[in-house]
């Protein structure tokens, strides 16, 4: 049988677990990719890293995520993360929509699929002793710094057109947001290491909410985020857009980076997505320390429509939510094996098994 997870290794991810295996207590930082339905695959694997495995060993760590990502690893910093993990895929499988919805409309559901989330149990999640949460969101500047839907269109087309020219010219319409809680401060981040200027912005009960919200709040799709209390007054919106798959300097961390992913590569910024010569390469010492764990192709395959759920669903499925929502709960159910067989291979890895990042 062909397993249902993908491993790719790190140079100093492969050394360190040859010679000590796989350890919670290595495990530094765990990322979570931009990637809205298709990070649904990763509950299964959540619930077991963040309700088993790393609780074997209780140390400080860092949680990063944008958008879905983002709300994943606000999920895994709770008292119980794994009742928030299944809050979290019960309200987001549960979205329902008219056709063509407004922004207004989506960013009002999702609010409230947050609020749900939350439990009103904010103070839980900043407060927690060890764990340390960045949420990644954007902040738009030049043409995308007025408010306006047509001056919005034409702010992303000039920033799409930069990007397409040089990931460095996104920098001009764009800064990357860190909207930080826990007892790091997000240290390791605070140093640049891209042509982006960085926002750190410390999370509170009066900006939580509206830092999860931006950082999905995919342009167009959902309304801006704007003025978020103790942030730059701006307008925010969805992290995945700087930092799609969050290609951070994890090098700057001597322990391991744990990372469930729905791809088997790492692309940096959401407008890379059709340039494969922007992913990053084998070598790149971001990736020295990780362990990069993904559904294999054989396991998607077997999944319903031979794919991943996707943000085309919602038209593909139109006024069929329940058709849409039973395809997502058979995939959420299926990635239960992607979780036993990384749990096995955690326990006795075999590297023979593991490609090279």
């Amino acid at each position: 049988m062909q397993s249902p997870i993908t491993i790719r290794l790190g140079r100093r991810a492969r050394a360190r677990i040859a010679e000590n295996g796989l350890r919670a207590l290595d495990v530094a930082i765990v990322p979570a990719a931009a990637g809205g339905p298709k990070g649904l695959i990763l509950h299964q694997l959540d619930c077991w890293l963040f309700g088993d495995f790393l609780p074997q060993a209780p140390r400080a760590r860092q949680f990063v995520g944008a958008s879905i990502g983002a709300w994943r690893m606000a999920a895994a910093v709770f008292p119980d993360p794994v009742a928030a993990q299944r809050r979290l895929v019960r309200e987001y499988v549960g979205q329902r929509y008219p056709d063509k919805p407004d922004a207004a409309h989506v960013s009002r559901t999702c609010r409230a699929l947050l609020d749900a989330v939350l439990d009103g149990q904010d103070a839980q999640l900043l407060q927690h002793a060890r764990h340390s949460l960045s949420v990644l969101a954007v902040r738009g500047i030049g043409a995308l710094a007025q408010p306006g839907k047509w001056r919005d269109r034409r702010g992303f087309l000039l920033a799409a057109a930069g990007n397409a020219v040089a990931r460095a010219r996104l920098a001009a319409s764009l800064e990357r947001a860190v909207f930080h809680a826990g007892p790091d401060g997000a240290s390791w981040l605070r140093s640049r290491f891209d042509a982006f200027h960085s926002h750190f912005v410390p999370l509170a009960q009066d900006n939580l909410r509206d830092a999860l919200l931006a950082s999905g709040s995919i342009p167009l799709v959902l309304d801006a985020v704007t003025d978020i209390a103790g942030a730059p007054p701006g307008r925010y919106w969805d992290g995945g857009l700087v930092d799609y798959h969050l290609h951070l300097p994890y090098q700057r961390e001597p322990d391991l980076v744990l990372y469930p992913h729905f791809a088997d590569h790492i692309v940096p910024g959401w407008l890379d997505k059709a340039m494969p010569w922007r992913r990053a390469r084998s070598g790149d010492s971001a990736l020295d320390n990780m362990i990069l764990v993904s559904p294999s192709p054989a396991f998607v395959a077997s999944l319903p429509n031979g794919k991943l759920p996707d943000r085309r669903d919602f038209p593909h499925y139109g006024q069929d939510h329940a058709a849409r929502m039973r395809d997502w709960r058979r995939a959420i159910a299926e990635s239960e094996r992607m979780a036993a067989a990384f749990a096995r291979w955690a326990e006795q890895p075999d590297l023979r098994q593991a490609g090279d990042l």
